[in-house]
């Protein structure tokens, strides 16, 4: 049962932050490959620090019907093309600073051809299906604290950095800096959030906001105006704690400030601890590795279930074996609160993505696309599915479908 009252916190980092700049070096990398190649295979690791990139990780062209000859020569075309496209990523995220500028860093690529002994498991498994590209637990979660199906301090933790980064990319607010964090604290009664009990942002800045010194007092007044507009009425109140850089002034962030890598932020990218994970990371990965796509189609169900009005939470694993493509197992836990049987959920939703083999589950969900690279800050569930395909796993198309079950 839920409890009656809780207090539960959730953090997000922005884009800048360095493993978010990783991820999305990792993510352009992905989609690089993919626009080339709908079939290719990633798996790409970024390192960021001060004024360097360093790409490494197994890259394939896979395209069907062409000779390994066809499809190395091609590998190693799109390898070639990605230092301008890791350079673009870079500056968009808006970094032009003397310890990381996207024109200057030092880049470096040891990508390399993905093992054999891999590629042999994933292609020629049950000679029916591809197998799914690693063993592993994955798992997706939806509740009814937001209209996102999210969990509302980890919805309002992303809001807050993306709602300044909207203003800082305008220029509306040229004295904040590309790296960030927020973190949420609310109190809950009967599951619904009541209170917002602390607020912190933690942000990078130019030394001066306009003529001042940018200490964390004038930093704070000029945020706060973004960050209220964030919340529903009512929820910040004259009791709400901020807490705003308190370590003092942040004019010394991103790569320069801290190494980034691919991967490091799963929390954040997921449900803000307030669902368990598998372990694995979403970015650097193309969408034959189970990881990312069978967490987006677990994700995909468990909100279609919740917008059916079938439970107001829903957690679902999922396993798989390597080279295997049929799940090993598939899990629906609603927490007490569903009008229907699990077990029965268990049965029928697998079916509704043609049985949630790999396969099945890039076809249904149309993965195998360039859609990546906007995934890679800011959640990647929670968001609006796009007229290029991208968050295609936020689509509520089943629950009509699920509503005829109850």
């Amino acid at each position: 049962m839920i409890r009656p009252s809780y207090i539960f916190t959730s953090e997000s980092v922005s884009e800048g932050h360095p493993d978010k700049v990783a991820d999305r070096i990792s993510d352009t990398v992905v989609d690089a490959f993919l626009a080339a190649e709908p079939e290719a295979r990633v798996a790409c690791e970024t390192l960021v620090t001060t004024n360097r990139i360093v790409l490494a990780g197994e890259v394939r062209a896979a395209k069907p019907g062409a000779s390994k000859a066809e499809n190395k020569h091609l590998t190693k075309e799109i390898i070639a093309s990605l230092e301008p496209k890791v350079r673009q990523a870079v500056r968009e995220i808006g970094y032009e600073q003397k310890g990381f500028h996207w024109a200057k860093a030092k880049y470096a690529c040891y990508l390399h051809a993905q093992s054999a002994h891999i590629a042999q498991g994933v292609d020629a498994s049950d000679k029916k299906d591809e197998g799914a590209g690693d063993q592993g637990i994955m798992f997706g979660y939806a509740c009814d604290e937001t209209p996102a199906h999210m969990p509302a301090t980890l919805q309002y933790a992303h809001e807050i950095l993306k709602t300044l980064a909207d203003a800082r990319h305008s220029g509306e607010r040229p004295e904040l800096e590309p790296d960030a964090k927020s973190q949420v604290t609310l109190r809950y009664e009967n599951g619904v959030p009541v209170e917002v009990l602390k607020i912190v942002v933690s942000t990078q800045h130019k030394k001066r906001i306009g003529l001042q010194v940018a200490t964390p007092k004038r930093v704070k007044a000029l945020i706060q105006p973004y960050v209220e507009r964030v919340f529903p009425q009512g929820l910040i109140t004259k009791k709400t704690e901020w807490l705003v850089n308190p370590t003092g002034r942040f004019e010394i962030g991103g790569p320069d400030g801290d190494a980034g890598l691919t991967g490091r932020k799963i929390i954040v990218d997921t449900y803000g601890g307030a669902a368990p994970h598998g372990g694995g990371a979403f970015s650097g990965k193309d969408p034959t590795k189970v990881d990312r796509s069978a967490a987006y189609a677990c994700r995909y169900l468990a909100k279609n279930v919740v917008a059916a009005g079938l439970a107001k939470r829903c957690t679902i694993q999922i396993s798989y074996a390597i080279g295997v493509a049929k799940p090993l197992s598939f899990y629906v836990d609603l927490h007490d609160t569903g009008e229907i049987d699990p077990a029965k959920l268990e049965a029928v939703l697998p079916e509704m993505i043609g049985g949630a083999t790999p396969r099945a589950i890039r076809e249904h969900l149309a993965l195998n696309r360039p859609i990546y690279a906007r995934t890679s800050a800011y959640g990647h569930f929670g968001r609006q599915p796009d007229n290029e395909g991208g968050f295609s796993w936020e689509r509520t198309d089943l629950v009509d479908e699920l509503r005829r079950l109850a």
